[in-house]
């Protein structure tokens, strides 16, 4: 019986926490910064959670 392989896009941008939940960097933050306010590159600082209606889709790409 064949395994499901890790696809290693997904696995590189989402994370498991310990309880289960998939958390995810924000986008934007990489480039024209200047541009940005201090409070927007901020917030785009920290980690967020996957809402629960994709967190069943991400978890079965990134299973180990």
């Amino acid at each position: 019986m064949g395994k499901i392989k890790t696809h290693k896009a997904s696995a590189k941008r989402f994370s498991v926490t310990a309880s289960g939940k998939v958390k995810i960097g924000h986008a934007h933050h990489r480039h024209n910064t200047g541009l940005k306010t201090a409070k927007r590159k901020r917030h785009l600082r920290q980690c967020a959670i996957l809402s629960d209606a994709m967190t069943a889709n991400v978890r079965s790409l990134i299973q180990k």
